[in-house]
């Protein structure tokens, strides 16, 4: 009763906006700078990591981990929402340490919410611990009669008897609703369905053995389930990979295939969330790029969101846009410059390439030469900008090639930053010879190798151009 009441009341309110000539508002397409953190609408930080996304209405509501300041206990399960999945706004703090004695201290970690229709409440499913190590390894509940309402926690318990971390609900299309998590030390992943009203488990119908995978995300396209997983390598991103079925949860699951690069673009996935609108269905996939891999705090992780590719109905594919842009109007998303180009850079002066220090994915981190070896942090994607220009992008952290400060001087440090509008990201390959000049369009000045050293680890500056080999190179 209470869910036909509910939909009539929503239909009764649509046909009256109608009758009076007001068109439930459309969201402009928006673009998401990929990497970095999320500013809400009021300027405060977004904290929804390790979260996933439930629509209702116009609006697409994220949930996720917000940790305490400077650790990584448990502060919130914050929800936010959106029309246009780009500008968010605090919608509430749906769960937090002072709902239940059990949850302070407490780790409360991929947080995901669904609606059950029969029920007409949303439930929450997360990976619980107790706050002091990983002992626990359960499973916590909570509900709520409204989507951004205060939910009521109903415990934490281990599935079945069996040990529960990095996990995920899945709703199939019939309305059997289903829990993905990572057991025995994450060395399997089980799927279990859930009771009807989405508060238990019920049974254990399949699981993956010895395959080390966790932070599953699942999502269905037409006839073919898709389940995304990345391997256990704590905070540092590892090679994303994915396995097919047509009879989802117990079928015959296909192998293991990678998706994206070998770590899948610096992100662990979370989410992949269905864009329907009116010209298409885009599916959007949802990672963080978690801080702890550069000694980082959780509440300091990026995001990083990108359009998956099917080259056929059961395959997927994945690649870098420093760029999205999101229409949630008519379900496209699409990166910028269709992907661009990847390449090596090599300094025609040492024959070395143009590389970012260590590996590093964090912002500031410095760009130098180094011998060439193939990693991704020595691999850059140029996408067009206009004008001539074009934004230089590092594989491995998918930040961009950056003038420190916006400086116009000679002397200043390249580095990598998240990717931006600012002219100090934009460069101009400029022909010389058999070469090219990369030249900064703020300052006008060329990518030098400091004091023409050939050495490995010399670092990357702007100085004035004049024709010099340390300041030409092959692209």
């Amino acid at each position: 009763m209470r869910t036909a009441w509910k939909a009539a009341f929503v239909c009764a309110a649509a046909s009256l906006l109608l009758a009076l000539g007001v068109a439930p508002a459309q969201a402009a397409p928006q673009t998401f700078d990929n990497g970095g953190p999320i500013t809400t609408t009021n300027g405060s930080p977004m904290h929804a990591h390790g979260g996933g996304v439930i629509k209702e209405g116009d609006y697409y509501y994220m949930v996720g981990e917000q940790r305490r300041s400077g650790s990584s206990l448990f502060q919130a399960v914050s929800m936010y929402r959106s029309t246009d999945m780009v500008n968010w706004t605090h919608a509430n703090d749906i769960l937090t340490r002072d709902s239940h004695p059990e949850l302070d201290p407490a780790n409360i970690e991929r947080p995901k919410v669904v609606y059950n229709a029969e029920f007409d409440h949303y439930v929450m499913w997360a990976h619980k611990e107790n706050g002091s190590d990983y002992g626990d390894a359960e499973v916590a509940v909570a509900v709520s009669d409204t989507i951004d309402g205060d939910y009521t926690y109903r415990g934490s318990f281990r599935p079945l008897g069996h040990m529960s971390r990095d996990s995920t609900v899945f709703v199939d299309t019939d309305g059997t609703a289903y829990l993905i998590s990572a057991a025995r030390e994450n060395y399997d992943l089980h799927i279990y369905r859930l009771s009807d009203d989405y508060l238990s488990v019920e049974a254990l119908v399949h699981q993956f053995v010895g395959d080390h995978r966790e932070a599953p995300a699942v999502f269905k396209r037409g006839g073919t389930y898709f389940l995304i997983t990345s391997g256990a390598t704590g905070w540092n991103p590892n090679q994303t990979k994915y396995a097919t079925t047509a009879n989802f949860a117990s079928g015959s699951w296909s192998g293991w295939q990678n998706l994206g690069n070998a770590t899948t673009y610096e992100s662990q996935s979370t989410y992949v969330l269905e864009i329907a609108g009116s010209q298409t269905t885009s599916y959007l996939y949802m990672g963080d790029r978690w801080a702890g891999a550069w000694g980082g705090t959780p509440n300091e992780s990026g995001y990083v969101w990108l359009p998956l590719r099917f080259p056929s109905n059961s395959t997927l594919a994945l690649d870098w846009h420093a760029q999205i842009t999101i229409d949630t109007a008519t379900g496209q998303v699409t990166g910028s410059g269709g992907g661009g180009q990847v390449a090596d850079v090599v300094n025609r002066n040492s024959g070395k390439c143009l590389d970012v220090v260590n590996g590093s994915t964090a912002n500031g981190a410095e760009i130098i030469q180094y011998d060439c070896h193939g990693g991704t942090n020595q691999q850059w994607q140029l996408t067009a900008t206009g004008g001539g220009y074009y934004r230089i992008a590092s594989q491995s952290s998918g930040k961009c090639l950056d003038v420190d400060g916006a400086s116009t001087a000679n002397n200043a440090r390249v580095i990598q930053w998240t990717c931006g509008s600012g002219t100090n990201q934009q460069w101009q390959l400029r022909t010389i010879g058999g070469y090219v000049e990369i030249v900064a369009r703020h300052s006008g000045k060329c990518l030098d190798v400091v004091s023409s050293s050939t050495a490995n680890s010399a670092r990357l500056q702007q100085y004035d151009c004049y024709g010099g080999t340390n300041q030409q190179w092959t692209v």
